[in-house]
């Protein structure tokens, strides 16, 4: 019976023992399992199919759950914990993201990290840098909402809807072919532009440098600009004298062509002898050069001959310089 009660006893002492040691591990996995992992407290405009428990991924890889999901006012918190080993840029961002219509929505943090500031753990994402999926719902109203202004109670309550339609339909009616090749034709102009697209970068980069110069004169290009804007203002204000000058210009030209056209045959002679003229001058272009070079020098002389007192010429020769010219013969001797 001793024995009993001894074992009995040792049952109990090891029961309490190891009740202790769960006790103790889960105080140490409480204070130290979450080393180093990042909570993250996130809001939402709303979290339709968000639960506790669902995945937060990267990248579309798990790397956290979330552990709350609750309504704060005209938002959602959601609350979430990153594990151990991975890091979320301090501007990240949560997404609330859905695989497909049925199946539950995860929460997707963005950017991936590649380096500067890590999100401490304890963060606060707010609403501006989260986003949800647009709901059934939403998307069915704003179609009712898009009908309704279209529709007989919005833009078309006067019919001007239908009547534009039907202005549409009559001006492509009969078309299809026409646009068919409008169509083809840009197709080609497409590929022709494709393969020209260095000569158009070209243009282009002359067309900037072309800008950059005018940018670069600017003052000088207000500057013609002004004194382009004078003249067109004083063309402005003489434009009545310059019609009238155009229209005595118009009239004078009438003149000229009918004296041209009764004269011709006189003009056409007068041009025939002219012409003439001009060969003999040409032929003698030598002989007149030399007349007017020394024309000068000829008048000069002339007048220093004239005696004002008696009003006569007078002229004198060196009858020395004939002495030396050869007698002519009267007759032959042998």
């Amino acid at each position: 019976m001793f024995r009993t009660r001894a074992r009995s006893r040792l049952a109990r002492i090891g029961a309490a023992g190891f009740a202790l040691l769960l006790l103790v591990s889960a105080g140490l996995w409480w204070v130290f399992g979450d080393a180093g992992v990042t909570r993250i407290t996130a809001y939402f405009d709303n979290a339709v199919g968000v639960y506790p428990g669902s995945d937060v991924r990267v990248l579309g890889i798990r790397v956290g759950r979330i552990d709350e999901v609750a309504p704060e006012g005209k938002q959602v918190r959601v609350r979430m914990t990153v594990r151990n080993g991975v890091s979320v840029p301090a501007r990240a961002q949560a997404v609330v993201v859905s695989p497909s219509v049925v199946s539950d929505r995860y929460v997707q943090l963005a950017p991936v990290y590649r380096g500067g500031t890590k999100m401490p753990t304890d963060s606060v994402i707010p609403v501006e840098r989260t986003a949800t999926p647009a709901e059934l719902d939403q998307l069915y109203s704003s179609l009712s909402d898009l009908a309704n202004q279209l529709g007989p109670g919005g833009a078309n309550s006067q019919g001007a809807l239908s009547k534009v339609l039907d202005v549409m339909a009559q001006n492509l009616g009969g078309n299809g072919r026409a646009l068919g090749d409008v169509i083809k034709e840009l197709g080609k102009a497409t590929t022709t532009l494709s393969g020209s697209q260095n000569d158009l970068f070209d243009t282009v980069d002359g067309l900037q440098k072309f800008t950059a110069v005018l940018a670069g004169s600017d003052d000088k290009v207000r500057q013609a600009t002004d004194q382009l804007a004078g003249v067109s203002g004083f063309l402005a204000q003489d434009r009545k004298d310059l019609g009238a000058a155009m229209d005595k210009m118009a009239g004078a030209l009438e003149q000229v062509q009918a004296f041209i056209r009764d004269n011709r045959d006189l003009i056409k002679s007068n041009v025939d002898k002219l012409a003439a003229v001009t060969k003999v001058l040409v032929d003698q272009r030598a002989s007149l050069a030399e007349a007017l070079d020394d024309a000068p020098l000829a008048i000069t002389n002339l007048l220093g001959t004239y005696d004002p007192k008696n009003n006569t010429l007078g002229s004198r020769t060196n009858l020395l310089e004939y002495s030396a010219l050869p007698l002519p013969l009267t007759g032959a001797t042998r």
